[in-house]
């Protein structure tokens, strides 16, 4: 008699997000899952067991909707989402791919235009979107209705709105009206499951799927990663926290797969926080309310909970890590939160809408526990070393590695089994991207003998002064140190003689009044004779400002900064003649 096997159930067993979303559900299914603070801060708390029924009364609602799954190279629909953080988008997250289709989270920061863009680019079939979202939503409507077929309308109040959007459905309507269980499919691993777009600040944005696959194997070496990793005992750190940690979760879920967190957080069975708006009341509540152990924030949110007032009438002794990642971490903002928060460790990271999320961190190598701690902060703060599981390297223009001097500056190129094959319909601009093997970054680099890397500048707003380059991170980095800085930038102003001439902004720490030659004062004495720096890297202008443009996710915005780049030279000062 001939035996059958079943490939299918184990050797090509598919790499599938349901199986992510089995473990906690398994295992934990009376415990609190996931916690949500409304704007109006009224708290709503799920068991996993009640996350998972809601998640597959979704997937009902959606057939019924008549959403269609795709298969290996044919996308399903796509189903965008028009919202912030909280439990409903969560549940998004896993229903619209678990059952085939792909979930595109719309990115609501982006200008108008791009937004349009976006949705008519994805062919978006429904959108999901928040009562708050809705004026937004409104605006455009008339804009993107010969290609949105259904809209469904999302709210923690009962009832569906007055609106010229339609047809229009309630979230929890349709939810009480299909079953709590949901035979999820078992889908080929290469099936696509999310659609999103870069911010597309030098054009327009690029649209990027990932499969089910891609996500699941990101997701297992992030875990793994996160395993390995070492605490400096120095630190007196407490015992890994595993599964019992509480994860505060303010990077929008829009936002480079919320840095992988909706997977992540859901598999390792973790507490979930979602404050909505991010705004410091709120994230320090939470911290206090729910005993939050870890944060991802961007580096202008540890900049805001700096700047507020009340921050140390809350109790923040639970937090033991904040990641920091969409920009660099400078080490004086790390230094100055470190010592109004202690207790928790301020750590770098790297990652693009073309690769899922993270794929560079600041890890601390076991031959380095028992280093000083002022030089593990200095790695803490580097772009750090590649996540397991991919390749990542700095070359020169001939493609060849750079030396690890961490001096000679490059442009990082990386490859692995969850960076982007293309860009979704748009072959030109991924042959600029995929050469030779490599995708190419646009992100230029320095490595030092360890391997860490430190990300320096985009390529295109690397300052050419004369025939010298400088790297505008790096002094981004190092002005931020000063005690009277809280955030800084850096930005070419054309020059006769050189070409181009840098330009700070400064924004100040309130209460504080220096001028701007304090600037250059401070970058003398700890950049150029610390030999950080050269001194024809000094700023010609400083400018002292109110606020410095960013971009939808908190990126200094240097292009919008260019545009107003006389507005910005008529409030600074000449401090040098070169």
């Amino acid at each position: 008699m001939e035996a059958k096997s079943y490939p299918e159930f184990s050797t090509r067993y598919p790499l599938l997000i349901k199986t992510l979303m089995d473990r906690p559900v398994r295992m934990y299914p009376n415990e609190i899952a996931v916690v949500y603070r409304s704007d109006a801060g009224q708290y709503f708390r799920f068991t996993w067991a009640q996350w998972h029924e809601r998640t597959c009364r979704l997937a009902h609602a959606l057939k019924a909707l008549g959403v269609k799954p795709g298969k290996a190279g044919q996308p399903g629909d796509r189903i965008a989402s028009m919202a912030l953080n909280h439990h409903r988008h969560l549940e998004l997250c896993y229903a619209v791919p678990c059952l085939g289709a792909v979930k595109h989270p719309i990115n609501i920061r982006l200008s108008l235009d791009h937004i349009v863009y976006t949705i008519t680019h994805a062919k978006d079939k429904i959108i999901f979107f928040d009562d708050s979202i809705m004026p937004l939503l409104e605006r455009i409507y008339d804009r993107i209705k010969p290609t949105v077929e259904k809209f469904v309308y999302m709210s923690d109040k009962p009832g569906l709105p007055k609106t010229k959007i339609a047809p229009l459905y309630e979230y929890e309507a349709l939810l009480k009206e299909h079953p709590p269980t949901f035979d999820w499919p078992y889908l080929d691993e290469d099936t696509y499951a999310t659609l999103y777009y870069t911010t597309g600040t030098t054009g327009l944005p690029k649209g990027v799927m990932f499969t089910h696959r891609q996500i699941y194997l990101r997701t297992l070496h992030a875990l793994a990663q996160g395993g390995l990793a070492v605490r400096p005992t120095a630190e007196g750190a407490p015992p890994r926290l595993g599964e019992n940690a509480v994860n505060l979760v303010n990077t929008p879920l829009y936002h480079i797969h919320g840095w992988g967190v909706p997977f992540s957080h859901v598999f390792s069975a973790t507490k979930i926080v979602f404050p909505g708006r991010f705004t410091p009341e709120a994230f320090c509540e939470l911290v206090e309310k729910e005993k939050v152990t870890n944060a991802g924030v961007v580096p202008t949110m540890l900049a805001m909970l700096l700047e507020f007032k009340d921050l140390k009438k809350y109790d923040m002794s639970s937090l033991t890590n904040i990641g920091v990642g969409g920009g660099s971490l400078p080490l004086g903002l790390k230094t100055k939160a470190e010592k109004m928060m202690p207790g928790f460790t301020a750590t770098s990271g790297y990652g693009m809408t073309e690769t899922l999320a993270g794929g560079v961190g600041a890890f601390i190598k076991k031959t380095m526990l028992n280093w000083p701690k002022d030089k593990i902060d200095e790695l803490r703060v580097k772009t750090g070393l590649p996540t397991g599981g991919l390749e990542v390297r700095v070359v020169d223009e001939h493609g060849k590695s750079v030396p690890q001097d961490n001096e000679t500056v490059g442009e990082i190129v990386l490859r692995g089994p969850w960076i982007m094959g293309e860009y979704w319909q748009d072959p030109e601009r991924t042959a600029t991207t995929w050469r030779d093997g490599w995708f190419h970054t646009g992100d230029a680099a320095k490595v030092d003998p360890e391997g860490y890397i430190t990300i320096v500048d985009r390529i295109t707003d690397v300052i050419r002064s004369g025939a010298e380059m400088v790297p505008t991170v790096l002094l981004e980095n190092l002005t931020a140190a000063a005690d009277f800085v809280l955030e800084a930038t850096y930005v070419g102003v054309p020059d006769e003689k050189w070409g181009e001439r840098p330009m700070a902004l400064v924004k100040l720490i309130p209460g504080t009044t220096p001028k701007e030659t304090d600037v250059i004062k401070f970058l003398e004495a700890e950049g150029v004779e610390k030999g950080k720096i050269t001194k024809w890297m000094l700023p010609t202008f400083v400018a002292f400002v109110d606020e410095i443009p960013k971009t939808s996710v908190g990126k200094f915005d240097k292009v919008a900064i260019r545009k107003r780049l006389d507005e910005f030279l008529a409030k600074a000062k000449q401090v040098r003649n070169v």
